[in-house]
């Protein structure tokens, strides 16, 4: 037991201690020059998701909405089975005669 303690105090010490530099600060950028940005030099323009975005929001709600549809039709039609048995519900037996 005496040595369970020790391997487990050990184990989590060595993981602590692995795990630091991921925690430590990254050091700072350096300054900028003092024009920057005022004359044409800024950064690049951000892309334009506005179109792409909307789209995609169109689809999936008329995927979800053709979805609902369905299984909505899969209940009535399961209910009418049920509550009116197979035979009724269209199934036949070709067979008899």
């Amino acid at each position: 037991m005496n040595t369970l303690v020790k391997l487990m105090v050990l184990g989590c010490g060595l993981m602590t201690l692995t795990s630091l530099p991921a925690f430590s600060d990254e050091p700072l950028p350096p300054p900028l020059p003092p024009q920057h940005g005022a004359g044409g030099n800024g950064g690049p323009a951000g892309a334009p998701i506005d179109g792409g975005l909307g789209i995609l929001l169109g689809i999936g709600a008329a995927y979800g909405g053709k979805k609902y549809l369905q299984s909505k039709k899969l209940k009535k039609e399961a209910a009418v089975v049920t509550e009116n048995g197979p035979a009724e519900a269209g199934f036949t037996n070709r067979n008899a005669s």
